[in-house]
């Protein structure tokens, strides 16, 4: 029997993170083969190479795409999506895969999910029926609208799934691959990161606590993001802690996020602060298992922060909506009230594990579930006996 040949387009570095042991869990199926792309953001050497370790890591891509605009802003992101479109069209009328996999929520994401759905590809979707907030819910959802698959990580996404009219036989919760990874930083005792990768600042001690940092731009407020990174940087510099810090996504805004951090750089080169572009999807877990406490608006201080039970301070509207564990305080872009979270998580220390967003074997269930089940492109709204 022919196997299924699964596409996956990998757009970052967080799609990658997300995504690794799924890609993994194709590879070594029996039945399935796997067609990856590489593209956008995780081509560029700036937002860290991810393409490198990708092929490091033993996956070789089938093909690579350029389809970021420069600029970072709302326009560019917009042109990017379209550019997006036009390249992987191309890319799957050459490979004609059976089913196409998109991740998450970002404009990259959808580029892929259009592409494939007006092609008459099946197409599966991980971690929708999430609730965030800025443009990211839109689109999200939007997605949501296109695939045929459907992998959310919670409970309560995939009960959102069916309120949007997915049927629920096209609905399996498998939590997120992203736990995976998370399960096996548990595990861990690692060696020194901090050594491990270039950067930018003072050297970090390994054996003294420290902070994460990773705040990105928020696309429907990006014209704040200067404003918002600077308030950030004043409570961490007030607490005069180790710090490894991380450069932001391609997102509307990242210029400005950018800036704030090389004027913070040349000016303040005693202050005990690294800043790093990227670390492969295992070290960036070992990273977060091991801090004191995450901060600012990445969903890795939620999802796996919950996992590992790391105390997490989120900042600002990116993450509102999102489900979330006992590990995160909720704070505004304000440098008194940050200051004061993290004073206040660090007082705390580590949180009881939480398996919210997974359990740690999600990308082998997706794996199955892609394997066994054959699916059905002509799609209608599902509305069952109980709704009106």
């Amino acid at each position: 029997m022919r196997k299924k040949k699964v596409c996956v387009v990998v757009n970052s570095r967080a799609n990658y993170g997300r995504i690794k042991s799924f890609l993994s869990a194709v590879q070594e199926h029996p039945d399935l083969e796997l067609l990856l792309i590489v593209g956008a953001s995780a081509m560029l050497y700036r937002f860290g190479s991810v393409i490198d370790i990708i092929q490091r890591d033993g996956f070789e891509p089938v093909s690579t795409v350029y389809s970021i605009v420069e600029g970072e802003t709302p326009s560019t992101m917009a042109k990017s999506t379209g550019l997006g479109i036009l390249e992987l069209a191309t890319q799957f009328e050459n490979l004609k895969p059976d089913m196409v996999l998109t991740v998450a929520d970002r404009f990259e994401t959808l580029a892929t999910a259009v592409a494939a759905s007006y092609m008459n590809i099946p197409l599966a979707h991980t971690q929708g029926g999430e609730l965030t907030g800025s443009i990211d819910d839109s689109v999200r959802h939007a997605i949501t609208k296109l695939a045929h698959v459907h992998f959310p990580a919670t409970e309560q996404a995939g009960k959102l799934l069916e309120q949007m009219g997915e049927n629920p036989a096209s609905i399996f919760v498998t939590g997120c691959p992203a736990m995976d990874l998370a399960a096996e930083a548990c595990r861990d005792n690692c060696d020194n990161l901090f050594q491990k990768y270039g950067g930018t600042g003072k050297q970090l001690d390994w054996d003294k606590p420290f902070l994460v940092v990773l705040q990105h731009p928020v696309t429907t407020e990006y014209e704040e993001a200067f404003c918002q990174t600077r308030e950030t940087l004043e409570a961490v510099r007030r607490l005069n802690m180790q710090t490894a810090w991380f450069w932001p996504n391609v997102d509307a805004g990242s210029d400005a996020v950018a800036k704030v951090l090389r004027m913070f750089i040349a000016n303040n080169g005693d202050a005990p602060f690294h800043f790093y572009r990227n670390f492969s999807p295992e070290d960036y877990v070992r990273l977060i298992n091991r801090c004191a406490c995450i901060v600012g608006n990445s969903s890795s201080g939620i999802r796996e922060g919950a996992f590992l039970g790391t105390p997490c301070v989120n900042i600002g509207s990116r993450q509102r909506q999102r489900k979330r564990a006992e590990n995160v305080r909720d704070v505004d872009h304000d440098a008194d009230a940050i200051y004061e979270s993290i004073r206040l998580q660090l007082e705390h220390g580590r949180y009881a594990p939480n398996t919210l967003y997974g359990d740690g074997h999600a990308g082998i269930k997706m794996a199955e579930i892609l394997a066994e089940r054959r699916i059905e492109i002509k799609k209608q709204f599902y509305r069952n006996s109980g709704q009106s």
